[in-house]
């Protein structure tokens, strides 16, 4: 699929990370952007500064997630491409010891379905909302409608202590990219997803200087956490070349990542 003005783009979890570079690399090539995220000031400025629409959409809920596809077919027309980037998660041990106290304490159900919820099911919320927009389009070279992108993470195979929730909510977007490219393989429409390993992301740039090092440190090579724009420049390659379908693709410096 050629990037260029003739196409409009959803991007989730724009106003931060990857998302926002991901937004800003689709916008450079030309593509007509849309934001979609909760944090209103930051999306708005990253709207501002790439050209793009600035969205606010809680993926949480369906009527707001179709009420910002209105919003961004009305600017921008149908989009070609979703880049899902946002999700909501909890985290905590299936089964632990409170430090206090040392009485034993289980990750709760609710909690587990809040992560599944807000990483699964909302992946599925994006993906098959604008799969349903692009196959009204006309068809591109190669009979072409669309191309969705999603992020699962390196956890989704190797993930840690804490993080069962998030760990097999992640595996799950990888088992939705098969069965979903080819159920949307007679539409013309493409599914794939990156699996970032470490990314120096603002939520982790918050931690101490200390942690920041030890994060660099336990990456085989680069000896460093993952830019935003790597994450972005696999995004607009899995646009373009129409012969990636059905990937999910590791982008982590070669970790693995240890139980702890």
């Amino acid at each position: 699929m050629k990037i260029d003005n003739t196409l409009a783009a959803v991007v989730t979890g724009g106003a931060s990370g990857l998302g926002q570079a991901t937004a800003e690399a689709l916008a450079a090539a030309g593509t007509n952007v849309a934001i979609f995220d909760l944090n209103e000031e930051a999306g708005q400025a990253v709207a501002q500064a790439i050209g793009g629409l600035f969205c606010k959409v809680d993926i949480l809920d369906e009527a707001s997630v179709e009420a910002g596809l209105a919003k961004a077919r009305a600017a921008h027309g149908q989009e070609r491409v979703l880049v899902h980037c946002a999700m909501a998660n909890r985290k905590g041990k299936t089964v632990g010891r409170n430090r206090e106290t040392g009485e034993l304490t289980r990750f709760s159900t609710e909690d587990y379905a809040f992560a599944i919820e807000g990483i699964l099911v909302a992946t599925y919320r994006l993906a098959s909302l604008s799969a349903l927009g692009m196959a009204s389009l006309d068809p591109l070279e190669d009979g072409e409608r669309g191309t969705i992108v999603l992020t699962s993470s390196a956890a989704a195979q190797d993930a840690q202590v804490g993080q069962v929730a998030y760990g097999s909510a992640k595996a799950g977007v990888n088992g939705l990219v098969l069965p979903m490219a080819r159920d949307l393989m007679d539409l013309g429409i493409r599914v794939n997803a990156i699996m970032p390993g470490i990314f120096n992301t603002p939520l982790l740039a918050r931690n101490s200087q200390k942690v920041l090092d030890g994060l660099n440190a336990s990456v085989p090579f680069p000896k460093r956490m993952g830019r935003p724009e790597e994450y972005a420049s696999l995004a607009l390659e899995l646009v373009r070349n129409t012969y990636f379908n059905a990937q999910s693709i590791r982008l982590d410096g070669a970790i693995r990542m240890a139980p702890r």
